[in-house]
């Protein structure tokens, strides 16, 4: 897939896909201040699991269903297209496939939380201390 990627912004943009791993970072006049929220990891699955029964009462199936003849481009190669498409291939059942949907979504926001506390200029806030990021941001403004 990053294959492909390289190659889609090669012959759409004429330049080397190197070109742009190798660009020069630009000064800003401006400090960036990133803010990252975290949960507990019970409340995070739960709110998963509450949001992919949303998506499913909202019409997931039918709009993957839609869907079903381009499930080869990578666009739909995503966690909840990928699930129901192997249930209209009889691979899974619904509930297996919507089972299948919440354990990928839950192991993609693990690898996320992973990515981003790699970054040590992160400041992490629970939900209800957003009201702290006002004071953060106050900090950096001040001379």
């Amino acid at each position: 897939q990053r294959i492909m990627r390289a190659l889609e912004v090669c012959l759409t943009t004429g330049k080397p896909y190197s070109s742009f791993r190798k660009a020069t970072v630009k000064t800003r006049p401006f400090e960036i201040l990133k803010i990252a929220l975290n949960t507990d990891r019970a409340i995070l699955y739960e709110r998963i699991n509450a949001r992919v029964d949303a998506m499913m009462n909202d019409g997931l199936l039918k709009e993957v269903e839609a869907l079903y003849s381009f499930r080869n481009n990578n666009a739909l190669q995503t966690v909840g297209y990928e699930e129901l498409f192997q249930y209209f291939e009889a691979k899974h059942t619904l509930a297996e496939a919507v089972s299948l949907i919440k354990q990928n979504t839950r192991h993609y926001a693990k690898r996320q939380l992973t990515w981003f506390n790699k970054d040590k200029t992160y400041h992490w806030l629970q939900p209800h201390e957003l009201k702290n990021a006002i004071v953060l941001i106050e900090k950096t403004l001040q001379p």
